[in-house]
């Protein structure tokens, strides 16, 4: 069974500078490390990209199994890895969590991994 991720505090932004802008310090090469590894996964890629192309960018983790060909189940513990991570947030409504996609946690994401500082 695979490890779970260690918990990044996500109320922080993130960490860093671009990687072309120099030697990163450990913290900040475990944190970027941990949030790559969220995304390390081909059923979370495709989450995040349902969740940023959906109409209202909001959708039931019933809904998102049924569109990756996956179990509720494991649709859940994706979720949570992605929330864990910084990259996806949640809300109940009624009996229904809906979830979204972070934008400005990918945006940061993308920029530290630009080659351009």
């Amino acid at each position: 069974m695979p490890k779970s991720l260690p918990i990044v505090d996500v109320s922080a932004p993130i960490c860093c500078a671009p990687l072309a802008a120099g030697p990163m310090s450990t913290d900040d090469a475990i944190e970027l490390a941990l949030r790559l590894r969220a995304l390390a996964d081909p059923i979370r890629v495709q989450v995040i990209s349902l969740l940023m192309g959906a109409p209202t960018r909001e959708m039931t983790a019933s809904d998102l199994a049924a569109a990756v060909g996956v179990s509720g189940g494991t649709a859940t513990h994706h979720l949570s890895q992605l929330r864990r991570a910084g990259l996806v947030s949640s809300q109940r409504r009624g009996v229904n969590n809906l979830y979204r996609a972070e934008p400005a946690n990918l945006e940061a994401l993308r920029a530290v991994l630009d080659t351009c500082c």
